[in-house]
Formats: structure tokens, C-alpha cells, sequence
């Protein structure tokens, strides 16, 4: 049940409202809210960002209403928006990715305005100057959806994922078609496919079959081969089920599967694979392999395969962390990014055989750093000397840092936001025991803290499940905290963090191993800091949100919760979601195969325990966690006189778009906690 990539009201997922109600009976922003959303909503957002393959020169993209990609000495020195002129100056630019004798810059420009499902989506392709000499060059116009450009070896060809024709973008997460018609035969199936530019004169080719979907890809060290993850279409339902695969790097080469998880031997049996990844010497192919609830919310072991076929091997059974990211270093090296127990880390693996040993990490961060694309990447250097991301905590806003891969963490090169302090109290990391199991989760101190005060907590229940809280600039997402309360965020199993054991320990466990985690968690803080138990609340989007309407069937200790893009009924909603293919490797079994397993965890099974009154938040058009869910809930709630609310908001999907929207339901969230869950008597 995918969730939101970062914390549950990460707020570019939250929020774009159409009501069970008027539109104008919409709550009204009390100036204090207003300014309270106003002052959390200051930060300058950095997406992608690239060191140049000989170290000498940064480059990343300032997000925002002035989109630009900014260019910069490897140590931040001379930085200045690139010249796009004035047909580019208000596009969105994406994708930067360096050409590999570091002269080139090839970006994505998005000139587009808000699209109807009937409307194609435009991409242009353009190559700049890396001197600033000229302006940037359009290579190509593409008639439909690309992302993740990369360069062949060589500097000759750009590859990158590409929808032909497509309207909407393609994630699972996006606001999905209009369920009328005839359902389920749409002769225009938008498949995605790995294609490549001719970097000379711009010239298209479609590389991979119109009968595989895929998600990643990467070209050999010789660029003659691909290697990429696929399934047959529907795309967005079909990730879970990817095969790992390798063919010619032409146009009507034969695809061949060198790994189909459903086929191999325990543990990767049945699970997801990501980021396929070409030794040096061409010889290997290295993959991320785990129980992964969401596309791009990519952790588990580190895998290994020939690349002429063969069988997988794992390179780290039973380590205690989750890697998310990695890269070659050697033919025997990986550099790897990884969570441990809520931070960052990054670390050399060395490769002996079928094994992989871990080194000294070069650091752990409590932050969040990436540097576009994947989570926790980085960028580095051909020559794996200089490395350069994003980096945000709860301490401080996102500023790019660059410099020497070492065992200290490299500086910011960026002031974009170093006049933003948080709104919000201190971060704490908090362990505890449970049942056998060490737990991990975040606690931000209210604002203003006084520990002679009681306070109340709302808890925070992360995405997915196969995710996990890491310290990242909350903005918005902190507004409890900012509004007097203690805002907890735990890890409970089924998180990322502590190895791919600790992710697997809730399967056809939701709702209960995961609630006692939760539970324990509460009681760990209450020891700590002066929280009232009397006046806790819970909230959550996706799993947080089936954990938000699930846990108040099962206890009685929280006082108000708001569920986001909820759960109630996993039998129904087997029926209803466009991604059943993820719950098969949770539940053990299909639906219609083993129906108790979905039972033991639908709220609606238990829904007359509940009395906590709850709002209820959902897009009308989310595949993954689907409206009727909410009204299922909503529909019991109200009928057996628990106060309760639910608004739905339109052309919305599981991400939600409209910043309009963001700001309704924030506002809605912090007014139906202060009406039964006060911050202050």
C-alpha cells in the first residue's frame, strides 16, 4: 500500500479537496493558521544534483515558481543560474545529467500547463553548454512523458524512460483515468519503454519491446547492451511482479530474463527488485532485492547476477541495516547509501565471491540526502573522489553539499535557505525493546518547550509499510510540533532501517505487531518527556492512514485521529485498487484464496470498537488506496454515532497536486485536533 515517500503529511503528498460538502462551507484560514502554514512554507526546494564526471564543476535545479539549474565550481564558488533565455525561464527543468567529458548538460524542460486525461504530455529534450557560451540547444521534442536521461559511455546517445502519447504521468501515485466505460480493455495502453537520442542530430530510437513495461534501466560499460526491470502492461500494477532484463541496445532486440523472482530460491522469491546496475568489467549486474511496498521506495539486500544469466546471489543476508542506494566503485566495490536505524549512512561493500563485506562507514548523517531520483542517492565523480547531494534534517532547511568522498561528511555549498529556522522544537531519536525487537522512531519537541508543562502527542504513523522516518526539512509536515504538541513518528517493523528481516516481520501481521511496536513506543516517550496520555492522537497517510483507522478498533488510547488515503476493509479494497499485485507477497495469498488473511486486519470487522472521532482524507481518484475505502469507514463511523467527517477532493491521486489543496487539508487536520485534542487546557 504505497505511501508517501517522506513523512506522512510529507505535504507534497497531502491534500486536494472537494467535500462531501459545498465548496464554499470549506473552513476559513484563522490568521493564526494562516500564518502559522505561511512561516512553514518558506523553504527553497533543490531537486537533482550532479557533479560533473572530472569533479571540477556542480550542477543542480532550484524548484519553485523561478524554476533554474544553476551551475557552480566544485565547491560551490561562482554559482549562477545557466542562461535558458526566456522561452525556458518559466519551465520546469528536471533530469540534469552531465555529458561524460563534462562540456554538456542535457535536462528535461517541461513547458506544459495542467493537462486533461485526453491532453499528451510534451517533453523537450536540450543540451547546454557547460561553459555558458551559448544557449541551450533543443535535441528533441517528444510527443508524451520522459524522465531519467543518461548517457551512453561514450557521449554519443542519451537514454532515458519515455511514454509515447502519454497523459499523465506514469506513477502509480498519480491521479489515475476516470473509472467509466468499458473497464479494463483500453486499447491505448501507455507503456513505458527505454529509448535513446542520437546526441548529434537528436534522432529517436525505442529500444525495449511494446510488450514490457519498464521501470529502470542502465546501459553496459560499452553501451552495446541494456540491462532494465519490466513486466507486461498494466505498468502501474505490475512492478511487483518485474523480471530483471538484458538485450542489445538497438531497436527490435530480443529481450532475455535473467531473473524472475517468482522463480529463484527463498529470500528473493516473490519480491521486488530495483536500481539494475553493470559492474565495470560488464560481467555482473548488481540490484537492490526486498519486500518493497512502493515503486522508488526502493531498500533491501544487495544482489548480485552474471549478465549472461545465471542465478542471483546475496550479497547480505542478515545485515542490520537497509541499503537504498548504490553504485560501483570497482569491479569488486560497491559505494553504498544506506538507512541505519533512521539516518543516513554511506558505505564501501567489498565484493569476495557471493559475498559482500561492509567497511567502516564513511559517516552517518541524522538527515535525509539525495540527489534526485533514487532515495539516499548521490552523485560522485567518474572517479568516485568527489561527491555532491541534497541534505536536509530538522535542523536545517535543503542546501546542496559537495566535496571529498571521506569520513567527513562534505560541506554545503549552498545559503538557499540558511535564514530558516525551524518552527518547531528539538528531534530526538528514540530506541526502544518490543517483543524481541529493537525499534527506532523521531520525536519532535513542541515549540516553545517547557518541561514543567503536560503536553499532548500526535503520533505519525510513515507510508508503505516498506519505508521508514528519516530526519528531513519537515516544512509543513511539522506543524503539530509548531502547534504545541509532540509530534512521534516511529519505525515499527515492516519499516526500513534494520535489515530485511525487520521489513518482512509484519507480513500477515498488519495492525497488530506493528500497533504494539507503536504502542511501546508511546510508552518509551511518556518516560521521557510529559506527554499526557489522556490526550493522544494518530495520523497517518496510506499505511498510516489503515494504521489510523485500523488502531482505534483495537484500543482505546488515542483521543482524535485523521486518516489520510486510508484502509478500512482489505477484502473490498483486493477489489477495488489498480496495484493488487503488492498485497500477494504481504497476505501470503490471493483474496480469493485465503480470504481470513485480509479479514484478521480490516477495521470494518471491528468498527464497532471504535469511538475516536475522525477525520477521513482521500483523493477521488487515487489507485492505490481508492475513495470507497474512506467511505466505507466514514459510512460505519457515522452510523454508529462516532463524530466523524470525511472529505474528498477532486482529480486527485495518491500524491496529491493541487497546492490549494495541501493548505485545505492542513488546516483541516490542525482544526479537528485543537477541537478534541487541544494543545494547551
Amino acid at each position: 500500500m504505497p505511501k508517501s515517500p517522506h513523512l506522512l503529511v510529507s505535504l507534497a503528498l497531502l491534500a486536494a479537496p472537494w467535500a462531501v460538502q459545498a465548496a464554499d462551507t470549506a473552513p476559513k484560514a484563522s490568521s493564526h493558521v494562516e500564518q502559522l502554514l505561511n512561516r512553514l512554507d518558506q523553504v527553497k526546494r533543490i531537486g537533482a544534483v550532479a557533479v560533473s564526471p572530472d569533479g571540477t564543476r556542480l550542477a543542480w535545479v532550484r524548484e519553485g515558481k523561478q524554476p533554474a539549474i544553476e551551475l557552480a565550481d566544485a565547491d560551490g564558488h561562482g554559482a549562477h543560474a545557466l542562461d535558458v533565455g526566456a522561452k525556458l525561464a518559466d519551465c520546469d527543468k528536471r533530469d540534469i545529467a552531465w555529458s561524460p567529458d563534462s562540456r554538456r548538460l542535457a535536462f528535461i524542460a517541461n513547458c506544459g500547463k495542467d493537462l486533461t486525461n485526453t491532453e499528451a504530455m510534451h517533453n523537450d529534450v536540450y543540451l547546454a553548454d557547460a561553459t555558458g557560451t551559448a544557449a541551450p540547444h533543443e535535441l528533441a521534442k517528444l510527443a508524451g512523458y520522459a524522465r531519467a536521461l543518461a548517457w551512453t559511455a561514450d557521449g554519443k546517445q542519451l537514454g532515458f524512460l519515455y511514454v509515447p502519447g502519454a497523459t499523465r504521468h506514469a506513477s502509480a501515485t498519480a491521479a489515475g483515468k476516470p473509472q467509466v466505460g468499458v473497464i479494463g480493455e483500453d486499447a491505448h495502453e501507455e507503456i513505458q519503454r527505454v529509448a535513446s537520442l542520437d546526441a548529434a542530430s537528436g534522432a529517436l530510437r525505442t529500444l525495449t519491446p511494446a510488450t514490457l513495461y519498464a521501470y529502470e534501466f542502465e546501459f553496459a560499460p560499452d553501451g552495446t547492451r541494456l540491462a532494465y526491470t519490466a513486466a507486461p502492461p498494466p505498468g502501474d500494477n505490475n512492478w511487483w511482479v518485474a523480471k530483471l532484463y538484458v538485450q542489445d541496445a538497438k531497436e527490435d532486440a530480443a529481450p532475455r530474463a535473467i531473473v524472475d523472482p517468482s522463480t529463484v530460491a527463498d529470500p528473493l522469491h516473490g519480491l521486488q527488485m530495483a536500481l539494475p546496475r553493470w559492474s565495470p568489467d560488464g560481467a555482473r549486474i548488481a540490484f537492490i532485492g526486498g519486500l518493497m511496498s512502493d515503486q522508488g521506495a526502493t531498500g533491501g539486500d544487495l544482489y548480485s547476477v552474471p549478465s549472461n544469466g545465471g542465478a542471483p546471489s546475496n550479497l547480505t543476508p542478515g545485515i542490520t541495516v537497509t541499503p537504498q542506494w548504490f553504485a560501483w566503485t570497482g569491479d569488486n566495490a560497491l559505494l553504498v547509501s544506506q538507512n541505519a536505524k533512521g539516518q543516513a549512512q554511506l558505505a564501501t561493500y567489498e565484493l569476495h565471491g557471493d559475498r559482500a563485506t561492509a567497511q567502516a562507514p564513511y559517516f552517518s548523517l541524522p538527515a535525509m540526502i539525495g540527489a534526485g531520483g533514487a532515495v539516499l542517492s548521490v552523485s560522485l565523480s567518474a572517479d568516485h573522489r568527489r561527491v555532491a547531494y541534497m541534505q536536509s534534517s530538522y535542523e536545517h532547511a535543503p542546501e546542496v553539499h559537495a566535496g571529498p568522498l571521506g569520513h567527513t561528511p562534505p560541506p554545503a555549498v549552498t545559503t538557499l535557505n540558511a535564514a530558516l529556522k525551524p518552527a518547531w522544537g528539538k528531534a530526538v531519536s528514540v530506541e526502544w525493546k518490543n517483543e524481541g525487537r529493537d525499534v527506532q522512531g523521531w520525536l519532535l519537541y513542541p515549540a516553545d518547550y517547557d518541561p514543567h508543562k503536560s503536553y499532548p502527542m500526535i503520533v505519525q504513523v510513515h507510508g508503505g509499510p516498506a519505508w521508514g522516518v528519516m530526519p528531513n526539512w519537515p516544512g509543513m509536515a511539522a506543524m503539530y510540533a509548531a502547534s504545541g504538541y509532540f509530534q512521534f513518528m516511529p519505525n515499527p517493523r515492516g519499516s526500513f532501517g534494520q535489515g530485511e528481516a525487520f521489513v518482512q516481520a509484519n507480513r500477515k501481521d498488519f495492525g497488530y505487531g506493528d500497533l504494539r511496536d507503536i504502542l511501546a513506543g508511546i510508552d518509551a516517550v511518556e518516560k521521557m518527556v510529559p506527554v499526557d496520555d489522556r490526550r493522544l492522537g494518530l495520523t497517518g497517510w496510506s499505511y498510516g492512514g489503515f494504521m489510523s483507522m485500523f488502531a482505534p478498533t483495537q484500543t482505546q488510547r488515542f483521543r482524535a485521529v485523521v486518516a489520510g488515503a486510508g484502509i478500512s476493509d482489505w477484502q473490498s479494497y483486493y477489489g477495488e485498487n489498480q496495484i493488487d499485485q503488492w498485497m500477494i507477497p504481504y497476505f501470503g495469498a490471493s483474496l480469493y484464496d485465503d480470504p481470513a488473511a485480509y479479514a484478521k486486519s480490516s477495521a470494518i470487522n471491528f468498527v464497532k470498537q471504535a469511538k475516536t472521532p475522525t477525520l477521513i482524507v482521500v483523493g477521488d481518484r487515487d489507485e492505490e488506496c481508492p475513495a470507497p475505502q474512506s467511505f466505507e469507514y466514514w459510512h460505519a463511523l457515522k452510523t454508529l454515532g462516532v463524530p466523524t467527517r470525511l472529505v474528498v477532493y477532486p482529480d486527485e491521486g495518491h500524491h496529491f497536486a493541487d497546492p490549494k489543496h495541501v493548505r485545505d487539508l492542513l488546516q483541516r487536520s490542525l482544526d479537528w485536533f485543537a477541537k478534541y485534542l487541544p494543545a494547551s487546557k
